[in-house]
């Protein structure tokens, strides 16, 4: 069996795009065209699993990431992995699980997905991003010099701020009304909001590089093309619906509610660590998130192209 690049979480946000744009580039690298490339799934039968498994090269595989052991790798020759983990409370204990084994199993390197790099610090109020600042230290402690990593740090993403939107455009066209809209960013704060699959592209390109040194222990700040506020995100809704936004709400993560109350509630979760989700956006609303934090050596890999209009264009036409 050929040594394989481990794609977590395949179907995902950032991990559909890894898999679509790594064949490509291994084509053409002269030390790595002759790996496979294991796309991982919960489910094989999803339509973007069996798109995926059309692809040259790729295999799809049906397992749970968390149950991942270091046999299992060490039997599937994983050489080098991706993994965008979940947000959940206990993602340490998971997602360090899969970084001890990938290192008992000798991979050589890890690509993996952490958050908006200004919150990623341990008096970070939100909880999550300390989640990943434990995990990029944990990675880079002597004991894991075995296992070459590199961690992305992407803004916020482009659908998250875009969909609102959207919605807000496609009722009113349906129906001439207008509800409150809300926007998570403030009125005025510039944003580099990113597309996640260019977040994905640019984790293919690291993946697919015949020496992994240059960025191992490196933290890349990930960005869009170009920043937003809340008020340019109102003025490209009133351009597309030729009338004011009458009622807008900044600064609304009320989601953080729902997401509460119909994915935790019944559960054991603390609401007092699920609230402090709320708290993840003021580095944005501070103007520490602007497009002028993306690290140069993303420029160079794979500079990301897809504006929020763009996005919101590809929201209203779907």
């Amino acid at each position: 069996m050929t040594p394989s690049i481990l794609i977590v979480g395949a179907t995902g946000n950032t991990g559909r795009a890894v898999a679509q744009t790594l064949p490509k580039l291994l084509q053409s690298s002269s030390t790595l065209s002759g790996h496979r490339i294991i796309a991982l799934t919960r489910s094989s039968h999803s339509p973007v699993a069996q798109e995926l498994a059309k692809l040259p090269g790729v295999e799809v595989i049906e397992q749970n990431w968390v149950e991942i052991t270091a046999d299992w790798l060490r039997e599937h020759q994983v050489a080098r992995a991706f993994i965008a983990p979940h947000n959940e409370p206990n993602q340490f204990a998971e997602e360090s699980t899969f970084h001890v084994n990938a290192l008992s199993a000798g991979v050589k390197y890890v690509v993996r997905i952490s958050t908006t790099a200004a919150n990623v610090r341990p008096d970070c109020p939100a909880y999550y991003p300390r989640q990943h600042w434990a995990i990029e230290a944990l990675l880079g402690s002597a004991q894991f010099n075995n296992l070459q990593w590199t961690s992305l740090q992407p803004n916020v993403f482009t659908p998250l701020i875009m969909s609102p939107a959207a919605e807000f455009i496609k009722k009113y066209r349906k129906t001439g009304e207008q509800d409150t809209l809300r926007l998570m960013l403030s009125e005025d704060a510039p944003v580099g909001i990113i597309d996640p699959d260019e977040v994905g592209i640019i984790a293919a390109h690291l993946l697919s590089q015949d020496d992994t040194s240059v960025h191992n222990k490196a933290k890349y700040v990930l960005n869009g093309p170009v920043d937003i506020t809340g008020k340019q995100v109102v003025d490209m809704i009133e351009q597309h619906i030729g009338t004011p936004v009458k009622d807008v709400t900044y600064k609304d993560v009320s989601f953080i509610d729902m997401l509460y109350e119909y994915q935790y509630a019944a559960t054991k979760q603390s609401k007092n660590v699920i609230y402090s989700s709320k708290r993840g956006a003021e580095t944005a609303w501070e103007g520490k998130c602007s497009t002028s934090t993306t690290s140069k050596e993303i420029l160079q890999l794979a500079a990301p192209k897809r504006t929020p209009a763009d996005i919101l264009k590809t929201l209203l036409d779907g």
